[in-house]
């Protein structure tokens, strides 16, 4: 039996300069544009719309190469923080569009003042564990799961003021295939699940997502999912800035997500790195709208 929220507020994210591709800050849009409106009408879960104007661009004066537009990213994550927790706050599910990766980082923020302990499934192709001692790249998207436990740069980990950190060992990474030394070392080190997509294949989707719900619910207020496009295959998905081959199947996804329906722990959730100027036609979008369907309750039967 699926569980469905009692009521949903969709906070549309269109910034994407954390990353080095631009075109994710119109990936909200794409989802909407694909029926996403139409789809959670027939779930007949009350929902309404928010959108946070991404900030002007600003010329970064003390330029970073580790931290490519901090300036930004600290704007856009302080307002989503201090909406997501608003919205936490009141008991209304929040589901988070992007934009890219980075926006995770005030998603995050706001969830962990609400929440005492709260639980993360990272679906992804990356960790984004990287911290600006790490980054081979300096984009931020790349590092917003090391600022939500604590890692970093302090202008990132301080967004939304007190809060709970998130706990390594409530975490959950799950599709995981491009990973950079020093993320594979952070791993390692706080004892962080990962299910690789190694993992996968010799599991199997059903059993990795029975572990992850297990492991991310045992003893937690809440369980947050974070979903990337990319950690879907390139093949089905290839609206994305940051592909990477040998990535879930399109019924691995959506299992995923119907699991979590199923299971009911899922308080709060993010689908981001959506880039519609790389996509075929509306092929990414348009899953995207089933797997937000799959995890907030549509069923075949």
């Amino acid at each position: 039996m699926r569980n469905l929220p009692s009521t949903v507020t969709i906070l549309s994210v269109p910034f994407d300069r954390g990353a080095t591709r631009r075109g994710a800050g119109q990936g909200p849009n794409a989802i909407f544009g694909s029926g996403l409106k139409r789809k959670l009408d027939t779930l007949s879960i009350p929902y309404r719309v928010e959108e946070l104007a991404a900030p002007p661009e600003m010329k970064d004066e003390a330029h970073n190469p580790q931290l490519k537009h901090v300036q930004e990213v600290l704007s856009i994550n302080e307002l989503l923080a201090a909406r997501v927790y608003a919205l936490a706050e009141t008991g209304v599910f929040p589901l988070v569009l992007g934009g890219d990766h980075s926006i995770a980082i005030g998603t995050l923020a706001g969830l962990t003042r609400h929440h005492r302990n709260l639980g993360v499934i990272w679906l992804d192709a990356h960790s984004d564990l990287n911290t600006p001692d790490t980054t081979p790249s300096g984009n931020i998207h790349g590092m917003s799961l090391a600022v939500s436990l604590g890692k970093g740069d302090t202008r990132l980990t301080s967004i939304g003021g007190a809060k709970s950190p998130i706990k390594p060992e409530n975490v959950v990474l799950i599709g995981s295939r491009s990973l950079d030394q020093g993320e594979r070392d952070l791993i390692r080190q706080e004892g962080i699940t990962c299910f690789t997509m190694q993992d996968i294949d010799r599991l199997g989707m059903f059993r990795v997502m029975e572990e992850a719900i297990r492991i991310t619910s045992a003893g937690t207020d809440g369980v947050h999912l974070s979903f990337d496009i990319d950690s879907v295959d390139p093949k089905i998905a290839p609206g994305t800035g940051t592909p990477v081959q040998g990535g879930l199947s399109y019924r691995e996804a959506h299992l995923a997500m119907e699991m979590l329906s199923e299971s009911g722990i899922v308080t709060s959730a993010e689908f981001v790195e959506n880039n519609p100027l790389l996509d075929r036609g509306q092929t990414t979008s348009r899953l995207l709208v089933g797997l937000i369907a799959s995890m907030l309750g549509e069923s075949i039967l």
